[in-house]
């Protein structure tokens, strides 16, 4: 078979009868399967595409054949900095390489054999979509979820822009690893702080894999505990005090010293004229780590004095106020109390810097030793002595509550996620900045803000559109006044926060969507991508649909009701793919030589489909070859009539179908292959069998052909022309099994003496061991294998093993 030929036959075929076109009004119950969109960062799809994109589309069409009206969409996350970078290289136009990018991707989509309904799909980087995704930024405005504040923020060196708290990666940037530096910047950010709690309440119920959960729980980082008021011996201006987070208030009694963080804007004004040399070098030295660094277990935990004092409110000692960069200003107040008696590091900088070590807690296992971490009973603590650590803590706070010192309070880890970027190549911001009306938002009907073609985008730490005249002035659409544009632009996270709202509807010109449509097509049934995207992508999508369900547009408030993670394709030395390696597996020269359906099914059988592995180019050809098997098998009974297979294949085929049936769904797309094979085999050994009849083998055929659709969807659709098909195999029921062909009354035993198999032999099914060995001893075959000799041991494994020691 010409596989190249096959492929685009049945691809013209698909699209001529729109086998693949979506009808919202069609039978059956709507499965929405959506896999990740791709960046068209590269001229190709890669392995890692084709793993996602070709193995998740076997689970939709076994979907459609199991009856379900599936709906699988494609498009495009298009702005970005690859595409910009590539741009600054070249000279090339981003718009330019990422519409050739798309339209060679495109092709290999089609080329790969997907079911996906091309007439929902978009582009980001197109006015018609980000005009949407401004709409949705001003919908986050116009209710305070956005909001712009100068902080300290990201910033990539070499990407030259401000990027999120969840882009950074062990200290570097996610896309380029070059390391993150502080600054302070002014930038627009997204509230997600005010939806931690719904995000931490609602990951319990998502059928998401648990290490993902694991992750976005630790992510959002919620602490219960409480704040503390430490009031300052001697007042500074306004600053009579200094409030910590803490969730250890049983400790209290204990603290040796107070730090604050050195972005805390009370450094500057607490430490004393002695002091200010030191603290200033130290806090310009903090400023060049990264959060990452500065919070790493191995760092030695340093700290300056800051010259003055301040005082612990539940006993009146003197407490000593510290800078030190383990203290974060981006976590609770930016300040922390220091217990040297109860924590590691604690009693570390306590005795470095002099300080006293003073034990409030002693454990309940009777363990003095320092530092003492766990939580036990409470002692020098005045009246809450002899309370455990639970209820102390708690006594505490309460107390400091009626003194105006403090209280419970509860503390996410997660901050509010940056929006900004100093690029060119993203959705423009819709704010305008007059010098009489303030930040005035884009009226909706003035959308899209749209991006300019001719600029120069030339990185310098600044957005490339404030060197756009045409782009940056412009009139308040309040006061009429001259006026300017924000010339930052969205961050592309924020485009892919919300598109699997936007397919059902896709090419909507007067809203963002439908809300009839999306709250019956939505949510996501299954939703495949990388493990990668857990605290950015997945996170960023459940929060701002958790606002729009709030705003009143979604019915529902969960994007992705299950969510399947694909493994990494390595190289065949084990190592991920990259060209630097020189370790690329190219798909193009594989589909040219075996043809898309060996390569999707060599993708499927020679990997577990959660875990990844190496590649191997002989994979790819066994599964050829495999095909060519079954193929062999079809030509040769195509022109036979068709009869019920006889028992023992009928009881292989059945087997088969209940076992793929469970595996499929399941993304065990390895066994159910393996299934296949099984299946094959057998047909190959009932064919070699005196009472081989071309008819029983062309039923069995048939069902194997609908099997095995899915994973090899032009190669089944020829097959199924062959056997006498009249129209798609997919629009053909799957098969079912059928249990009652399960039964079976015989059973083969394989018979081994001393571990070696002699013969086989067929018994009644369902013996009792020591029948099935009574059986065994007399049989003939058995008789002859012995050569005479007395068995000492008979090892019977019920309906499958005889093993005879002698």
């Amino acid at each position: 078979m010409n596989h190249n030929e096959i492929e685009s036959k049945w691809q013209g075929v698909w699209n001529a009868d729109g086998i693949n076109t979506f009808n919202p009004e069609a039978d059956g119950e709507k499965r929405y399967v959506l896999e990740m969109l791709p960046y068209p960062s590269g001229a190709k799809l890669h392995m890692g595409h084709w793993y996602n994109y070709g193995v998740a589309d076997s689970y939709a069409r076994y979907l459609r054949m199991n009856g379900y009206n599936v709906f699988q969409p494609m498009g495009f996350d298009a702005f970005g900095l690859p595409a910009e970078n590539y741009a600054i290289k070249t000279g090339v136009h981003p718009k330019a390489s990422t519409d050739a990018n798309i339209a060679t991707m495109e092709r290999q989509l089609r080329d790969m054999g997907t079911m996906v309904d091309w007439s929902h799909e978009f582009r980001t980087c197109a006015p018609d979509y980000y005009k949407w995704t401004q709409w949705l930024f001003l919908q986050l405005y116009k209710n305070g979820l956005a909001y712009q504040k100068k902080a300290p923020v990201n910033f990539c060196p070499s990407c030259q822009t401000v990027i999120a708290n969840e882009q950074v990666v062990d200290g570097k940037c996610e896309r380029c690893k070059t390391e993150v530096v502080r600054k302070e910047m002014t930038q627009w950010f997204f509230k997600i702080t005010d939806y931690a709690e719904k995000l931490l309440q609602g990951i319990d119920a998502l059928d998401w894999p648990e290490k993902t959960k694991i992750m976005q729980r630790n992510w959002i980082g919620k602490s219960v505990g409480g704040e503390v008021v430490f009031d300052l011996c001697v007042p500074k201006g306004d600053i009579k005090s200094v409030t910590v987070f803490t969730t250890r208030a049983d400790t209290l009694f204990g603290v040796s010293y107070v730090v604050l963080a050195p972005e805390h804007p009370y450094v500057s004004e607490l430490v004393s004229p002695e002091q200010k040399a030191a603290v200033q070098a130290y806090v310009a030295a903090a400023a060049k780590q990264s959060e990452i660094e500065r919070t790493s277990t191995s760092k030695d935990k340093t700290g300056v004095f800051l010259g003055c004092y301040c005082l612990n409110p539940v006993n009146g000692e003197k407490v000593p106020l510290y800078v030190a960069d383990y203290c974060l200003s981006t976590y609770g107040t930016g300040a922390v109390m220091g217990v040297a008696a109860h924590d590691t590091r604690d009693y570390a900088f306590a005795v470095k810097n002099g300080m006293p070590v003073k034990r409030v807690i002693k454990g309940e296992n009777g363990n003095d030793d320092l530092p003492f971490t766990d939580y036990g009973i409470m002692i020098n603590s005045g009246k809450f002595d002899g309370m455990s650590s639970a209820q102390g803590k708690l006594a505490v706070l309460d107390a400091l509550a009626e003194t105006g010192h403090g209280g419970r309070k509860i503390n996410y880890r997660m901050r509010d996620w940056s929006v900004s970027r100093q690029r060119y190549w993203g959705a423009p911001i819709p704010i305008i900045y007059c010098e009489h009306c303030g930040a005035v938002p884009v009226p909706e009907k003035d959308l899209p803000v749209t991006l300019p073609q001719d600029v120069n985008f030339t990185p310098d730490g600044k957005s490339p559109l404030t060197k756009c005249k045409e782009f940056i002035e412009t009139v308040c659409p309040i006061c009429g006044k001259p006026a300017r544009r924000e010339s930052d632009t969205l961050d592309t996270f924020v485009c892919s926060s919300w598109y699997y709202l936007r397919y059902p509807d896709a090419h909507n010109d007067k809203a963002a969507f439908d809300k009839n449509t999306v709250n019956k097509m939505l949510p996501v049934d299954c939703y495949v991508g990388g493990a990668e995207h857990a605290c950015t992508h997945l996170l960023y999508s459940r929060f701002i649909t958790k606002v729009l369900h709030d705003l009143g547009y979604l019915d529902f408030d969960e994007p992705f009701t299950r969510l399947v993670h694909q493994g990494v394709i390595l190289g065949p030395d084990g190592y991920r793919m990259s060209k630097t390696r020189g370790n690329v597996i190219s798909a193009d020269p594989l589909i040219e030589k075996y043809g898309s359906d060996a390569l999707r099914l060599y993708l499927m059988f020679g990997f577990d489909y959660v875990e990844g592995g190496p590649w191997s180019d002989g994979g790819i050809a066994s599964c050829a070859k495999f095909m060519d098997r079954i193929e062999r098998l079809v030509v040769e009974v195509k022109d036979e009539n068709v009869d019920p297979a006889p028992a023992a294949l009928d009881y292989e085929l059945n087997y088969c179908i209940k076992q793929v049936a469970e595996d499929l769904p399941a993304f065990r797309f390895n066994t159910a292959v393996a299934r296949l094979m099984e299946l094959v085999n057998a047909m190959y050994k009932y064919r070699a069998d005196g009472d081989y009849k071309p008819a029983y083998l062309k039923h069995a055929l048939i069902a194997l052909v609908k099997l095995m659709a899915p994973l090899a969807p032009h190669f089944c659709e020829e097959l199924n022309q062959l056997l006498g098909g009249t129209r798609s195999v997919f629009l053909e029921k799957y098969p079912v099994c059928d249990e009652s062909k399960l039964v079976r009354a015989t059973t083969e035993y394989a018979v081994q003496v001393n571990s070696k198999i002699r013969c086989k032999i067929v018994l009644p099914q369902g013996l009792e061991r020591d029948r099935a060995a009574e059986l065994a001893l007399g049989n003939a075959d058995v008789t002859a294998a012995l050569g005479g000799a007395t068995p000492k041991k008979v090892i019977v494994i019920p309906e499958r093993l005889i093993n005879i020691l002698i």
